[in-house]
């Protein structure tokens, strides 16, 4: 480095070059590849402090100026070169090492090879690395070294040479052999296992630390620092267990360094002290806190130290176990001079210190890795533990400052807090820490974070291990060795069997000895040198307290690791633990939270010793409820389903599928807790219920229903195997059938008569029922109650049975009528009135029943459906005895065979098809009460429907009536008659000689002729002027059904044996015969009078009867039986003759009565065109014949009646005055009319009075009562004389009348045409009412020729246009006057 003078140009000598060229000859080399080791930075005087400067140089400025840039530029220049020049140096180290490691290695198999001189060699690598940075580059090497010493481990053992391969190392390491005689003698000796005054023992170190220093086994057992191990291993001076633990303690500082988590060893020696705060002797200081950093930890760096010590732990315990035997066995070498070791059996005083010390290590170890991994990025939930005799809880203390590891970071703060009732969610989801935002900035919060947990968890469970070992020795267990055991147990105790025969005696003399030399020193603590584990040691409480605390640290680590079968297993330890030592409480609340983790995962016999347990606390703390609902409930139910399979894989054996591997739960463990679910739950204030499936299997129905002869009920037969280990008495068990119809879901009860016993294995029952109701169910609720405990079994209806629970695999159950089984009936009423409300009639038939009582109710089933149940009327005999509101009926005694008719007007809101209707009767006999329901149908529906056309007349009215079916099915009309009324009287011509088929596409005419009667009554308020019309008639469908019912229920009721099924076979049959009958076999049938029964053989039969059972012997089903008969049926009757009625017979049928009012029309005009005699000609058929153009005069002849005018004058001060004043004025003034021909402009050419007026007089009321004026006169009827001419040729209609109404006020009277083509009479609405206009020429026409006789026509194209021309014609001369 040069410093800046005042002249860039200065020179120290002669000569071109400058000084810092000068100063790159002199350092650098000569050679082109010569590294550049000069570097010039200028440094200003103000640059320096003024009291550094010389005092022999004045401290002005100069004249040199550099820029902030370029000073930048040269000092990082500067800091550049060095860094450069570093590595190049430790390249070149580098590479000298790894040529001098490569040539030992070479010469690995070459004699004199010594392993520990290479492993000095490439440890200086290693630690070459780590002094520059790579720690990675130096932890590969450390890595390489551990596999090449187990390597030559392995090299020697094969060999048997040590000196051959690689050198050999010390048998054993003097501290421990030391540490171990001492132990011996404190055992031998009788000391005490816990002296003040005893000395420590350092491990790992070649001298002794004095009293009081406990920095040796139980402090940092690990440690690098420990001895020379350096200057040992190159001597040859060290054990294979200081090798391990030396390469093991430098891989954790390397990791621990990648980690950021390096720690002195004064505060590795804190943490260790504050770890012993859980022991109750001697609370140690906490740490002092540390200065805080912005760097957090690797979290898988950490995770991988804890991996690496997992695997360690074992594997040095098994060497420190080998290195004490080899020491201790060192003065006990034979005198052959061979060196071989006498086989003597270990003394057990020997035995248990080595187990002792490898216990201490491997529990010291696992403590320090804990210890130097704690951090606060893990998230740990707080601790579920209660605060033990006062001291503080546990939970109080964030995890990374936990008494037992608290971490590195500078927060003291203690907070309290509660412990959180334990539930499922006993842990909870968010992350702790006292300094969220380094948390928050971290890079490695999640990386590595489940997996540093996990391995923190394995670590405190390796402890835990540890210490459950020491304390069995003591009789001290975690409770596992008590928990009740519910397994078959056929060989759990085995011995062992040595297989050396030559040493069998001599060996068993030798573990006799041992064995009564270690009953004295089992619970010693000899060579336990960790004091937190001594302290556990020391007694019992202290014990279960380390270890219940080790297991909540590895079960909130688990947690954080998102371990959930650990967590589980762990939860599962502490509820064992609480309960071996009493604490009900908090043990119950542990199995409420782990039992069903258990059962999910399918470990039965675990699952049931822990509601065995689980029961057993709840009853101790007397939560009875809880004892029943949550633990005996459960505990029954897993019981119940270990038999089950017990018996499924009992069922495989037939199939040769045995597995002896599973075991099942013996009956004694479970048995008792029945008994006591049943007792306790009388004292329960809610009822308990439990699942029906969860106890019994194979639940079945037994059978078709059973019916008792004489009276109307049936029982089912339920079968069920119990899969509890005890028999209990069932006070009640019923059984829930339903049938989804229309009205609703239908529903029956079905129980048992008194209290049943239930026993272990298979069971059967008889439930009856009193309730009928014909259908197809389907049992969807089981209940069986005993005590205050309900067993209940539910399914929906039409859900696919559940093989798996081997409940209800057919549901099935259909009910029926017997032959002489009470009975109900809807008929809708034969004779219908329109205009009246319509009725049904119910017939309640009681078979064989002798009733004492019965009450019948009915409901309505169809929306809209009004019944007028006070209208309601019982016809004949017997009558009711009271009548109740809501349209029910009370009878008293009624003997059989007896038949109840009751009329029900009803009245719908809108038009349907069919009516429901519900009936329920509730009857008593001498042999108990039952009830029939059931839902009847029946169509309402016109069966036919009737229009009506009127064409008025003078003194006549025809009405045509058009009857059709109003259904797919044709009907058949037997009569008709049009009833007349006091004001019209009616006549009809020939009546048919046989009924009238009316089809769907063929509707039939009736034509009545209405005229008034002669002396009738005037018109009034009181007079009866309806006519009705009354059809007899019957529909071909309801002929079918009627035949198939009579026919079958015929041949039914004269089979042997089936009698009883006759009301079931013609339902199923009629259900058929409605379904399946067409449009086109329903008029094949009217047309031919048969019925052909083919259609009926495509369904099965059998499937329709499904649900009856067997029949008497079981041979056959009942169902079967019925199809045969059937299928026999449908052979002989092919086709059925449908009976022919007569008209004799029509009484018999069905009837309407339909109201026919006659419209009141207040005047009717008759017109007619008269042509003056003689005119034209007449043809044969009786036409007139007229020429083009030729007058005709034609007289209008214009009459009038007002004898159809029916309303009733009013006086003015009645109510209904306004209504009626038309009608009075038009009685009582003249009316005025006009009248108008019309026709088209080339058809006819009208002269004379095509329009004009003409005025109807005033009626007249004598005194003698005869109306005057009902009708024109000769002298009140108009000719009017008019010219016709037509204009062309043909058939030609005679010109339409028009004839209006004229009005008095303003405004036109407005009328129809009449004429028109629109029928004989036209309609006007005046202002005095309706008008009717009989045209009497209307469809008449007159045939219109040309006035020529004979036509000369040209046949060439000559004419106009090319067609033929005229030459000549000649007139007719008819001697009439034509128009010219």
């Amino acid at each position: 480095m040069a410093k800046a003078s005042s002249s860039a140009a200065v020179r120290w000598r002669a000569g071109s070059s400058t000084l810092l060229e000068k100063m790159r000859s002199d350092f650098n080399g000569s050679s082109k590849s010569a590294v550049d080791r000069v570097r010039q930075v200028r440094i200003g005087i103000n640059d320096v402090p003024y009291d550094l400067l010389p005092r022999v140089v004045p401290a002005v400025p100069t004249g040199y100026h550099e820029t902030e840039q370029d000073s930048d530029i040269a000092w990082a220049d500067l800091i550049g070169k060095f860094k450069e020049l570093i590595l190049l140096s430790f390249d070149t180290r580098v590479r000298q090492y790894e040529e001098d490691i490569k040539e030992k290695d070479n010469q690995r198999g070459l004699p004199g090879w010594n392993f520990c001189t290479f492993f000095i060699l490439k440890e200086g690598l290693a630690r070459g690395f780590e002094s520059v940075g790579l720690v990675e580059d130096a932890l590969v090497g450390y890595d390489e070294l551990s596999v090449g010493l187990d390597a030559i481990i392995q090299e020697q053992a094969i060999a048997g040479s040590a000196e051959a391969h690689g050198g050999a190392l010390l048998e054993y390491t003097e501290e421990l052999k030391t540490l171990a005689q001492k132990a011996v003698d404190q055992i031998t000796r009788g000391k005490m296992d816990f002296e003040d005054d005893e000395e420590a023992v350092d491990l790992q170190s070649g001298e002794r630390a004095p009293a009081g220093v406990v920095d040796n086994f139980d402090a940092i057992p690990i440690s690098s620092t420990k001895k020379p191990y350096r200057e040992l291993i190159l001597a040859n001076n060290v054990s294979l267990f200081d090798f391990r633990c030396y390469i093991f303690a430098r891989q954790i500082s390397l990791l621990l360094r990648l980690g950021n988590a390096w720690s002195t060893r004064e505060e590795l020696l804190a943490k260790l002290k504050e770890q012993q705060g859980l022991v109750p002797r001697g609370v140690a200081p906490r740490a002092p806190p540390q200065k805080p950093t912005d760097e957090s930890e690797n979290l898988s760096q950490l995770a991988e130290i804890c991996r690496r010590a997992l695997e360690f732990v074992p594997a040095v315990s098994t060497l420190l176990n080998r290195d004490i035997m080899a020491a201790m066995s060192s003065k006990k070498k034979s005198g052959d001079g061979k060196g071989k070791v006498q086989q003597t059996p270990l003394d057990p005083v020997l035995s248990e210190v080595i187990e002792n010390i490898v216990a201490s290590f491997a529990f010291s170890v696992a403590q320090q890795i804990l210890a130097q991994t704690s951090t606060k990025a893990l998230p740990i939930p707080p601790s579920t533990l209660a605060p033990h005799d006062g001291q503080e809880p546990k939970a109080s203390i964030p995890e990374p400052k936990t008494m037992m590891h608290p971490a590195r970071t500078t927060s003291l703060h203690s907070r309290a807090s509660q412990r959180p009732p334990p539930s499922p969610g006993i842990f909870p989801s968010g992350r702790r820490s006292s300094s969220p935002d380094v948390v928050a900035s971290s890079p490695y919060l999640k990386s590595g974070l489940e997996e540093l947990a996990a391995r923190r968890a394995e670590l405190y469970t390796l402890s835990r291990n540890i210490l459950e070992e020491s304390g069995k020795k003591r009789g001290w267990t975690d409770g596992w060795a008590s928990v009740p055991v519910v397994g078959e147990s056929d060989v759990n105790d085995m011995e062992d069997v040595s297989l050396d025969e030559d040493e069998g005696v001599d060996m068993e003399e030798a573990e006799s000895d041992m064995n009564h030399g270690a009953a004295a020193v089992q619970a010693s603590a000899a060579g336990v040198g960790n004091e937190l584990l001594r302290t556990a040691l020391d007694n019992k409480d202290d014990f279960y307290r380390l270890y219940e605390t080790l297991t909540d640290k590895a079960l909130r680590h688990y947690t954080v690791a998102s371990f959930s079968n650990s967590v589980e297993a762990n939860i599962a330890d502490l509820a064992v633990l609480k309960f071996h030592l009493g604490d009900y409480a908090e043990a119950a609340s542990y199995f409420y939270e782990t039992i069903p983790f258990f059962a999910e995962r399918g470990w039965s016999l675990l699952e049931l010793s822990m509601l065995v347990m689980y029961a057993r606390c709840l009853k101790e703390l007397r939560k009875l409820d809880d004892y029943v609902n949550k633990a005996l409930r459960q505990l029954l139910s897993k019981a119940a389903a270990a038999e089950r399979d017990r018996l499924e894989r009992k069922s495989l054996l037939r199939f040769g599928a045995r597995d002896e591997s599973t075991q099942f739960p013996e009956a004694s463990a479970i048995s008792g807790f029945l008994e006591d679910m049943l007792t306790i739950s009388t004292s329960l204030e809610k009822e308990v219920r439990v699942s029906l499936a969860g106890f019994f299997c194979d639940v079945e129905i037994g059978g078709a229903p059973a019916y008792e002869d004489g009276q109307d009920s049936f029982t089912l037969s339920l079968k069920l195997r119990s899969l509890l280990v005890d028999e209990f008495e069932a006070q009640s068990i019923s059984l829930r059938i339903v049938s989804p119809a229309v009205g609703g879901v239908k529903e029956i009860w079905l129980q048992t008569t008194g209290p049943a016993l239930i026993k272990p294995g298979r069971n059967k029952v008889q439930l009856q029922g009193t309730f009928i109701m014909v259908g197809d169910y389907e049992v969807d609720q089981i209940r069986l109650s005993s005590h205050n405990v309900l067993m209940h079994f539910e399914r929906e209806v039409g859900q696919v049975a559940d093989k798996s629970l081997n409940i209800l695999t057919n549901p099935r159950v259909m009910l029926y009528q017997r032959a002489d089984s009470l009975d109900v009936r809807l008929l809708a009423a034969k004779d219908v009135r329109l205009d009246k409300n319509n009725a049904l009639e119910l017939e309640v038939l009681t078979g064989w029943n002798t009733i004492t009582t019965c009450e019948v109710k009915i409901r309505s089933a169809t929306g809209g459906l009004r019944l007028l149940m006070a209208e309601a009327a019982v016809l004949g005999e017997p009558q009711p005895k009271k009548r109740l509101d809501g349209g029910s009926f009370v009878f008293g005694d009624i003997s059989a065979e007896r038949t109840i008719r009751i009329r029900l007007p009803f009245t719908v809101e809108q038009d349907v098809l069919n009516v429901a209707v519900k009936v329920e009767v509730t009857y008593s006999t001498d042999r108990g009460t039952f009830t029939f329901f059931k839902t009847l149908s029946v169509p309402i529906s016109l069966a036919l429907g009737v229009n009506v056309q009127d064409v008025f007349k003078h003194d006549a009215l025809f009405s045509r009536f058009t009857v059709s079916t109003a259904s797919a099915s044709p009907l058949r009309l037997f009569k008709s008659e049009l009833q007349g009324s006091e004001v019209f009287e009616s006549h009809f011509g020939v009546p048919p000689s046989e009924p009238i088929l009316v089809f769907p596409k063929q509707p039939a005419s009736l034509m009545y002729k209405i005229t008034r009667k002669p002396r009738g009554a005037p018109p009034g308020p009181k007079t009866k002027k309806t006519m009705y019309l009354k059809l007899w008639y019957s529909v071909v469908q309801n002929e079918i059904e009627e035949l198939f019912e009579q026919t079958l229920r015929r041949d039914v009721e004269a089979t042997t044996g089936l009698r009883a099924y006759s009301k079931l076979v013609v339902a199923k049959v009629l259900a058929g015969v409605q379904s399946g009958l067409s449009t086109y076999e329903l008029e094949k049938a009217a047309l031919l009078g048969e019925m052909s029964t083919v259609f009926l053989g495509d369904i099965r039969w059998e499937a329709q009867f499904s649900g009856l059972g067997l029949g008497l012997g079981g041979s056959a089903s009942e169902a079967a039986k019925l199809a045969g008969w059937f299928a026999e049926w449908l052979r002989k009757n092919p086709v059925l003759v449908l009976p022919r009625p007569g008209n004799d017979t029509a009484e018999q049928r069905s009837s309407i009565l339909i109201p026919v009012d006659i419209p009141p029309i207040t005047i009717v005009h008759t017109a007619d065109m008269r042509f003056q005699e003689p005119l034209g000609s007449i043809t044969a058929a009786g036409d007139r014949v007229f020429c083009i153009n030729q007058v005709l005069p034609v007289t209008l002849h214009l009459r009038w009646t007002r004898i159809w005018d029916t309303t009733v004058a009013v006086p003015a001060s009645s109510k209904g005055a306004t209504t009626t004043a038309a009608t009075t004025t038009a009685r009582s003034e003249d009316l005025e009319f006009s009248y108008e021909l019309t026709a088209p402009s080339d058809t006819w050419l009208l002269g004379g009075r095509r329009k004009g007026h003409f005025v109807i007089p005033a009626m007249e009321d004598p005194e003698g009562g005869e109306v005057v004026g009902a009708s024109s006169t000769p002298d009140t009827e108009a000719d009017i004389p008019l010219l016709l001419i037509p204009l062309r040729e043909g058939w030609l209609p005679f010109p339409s009348v028009d004839i209006r109404e004229v009005r008095s006020g303003n405004g036109d009277a407005k009328g129809g045409s009449g004429g028109g083509e629109g029928g004989g009479e036209a309609t006007a609405v005046g202002q005095h009412g309706h008008c009717e206009t009989d045209t009497r020429n209307l469809g008449e026409t007159v045939l219109v020729v040309a006035d020529r006789a004979k036509v000369t026509l040209s046949l060439d194209a000559s004419g106009l246009g090319g067609g033929p021309l005229v030459l000549e014609s000649e007139r007719a001369g008819l001697g009439v006057r034509v128009v010219v």
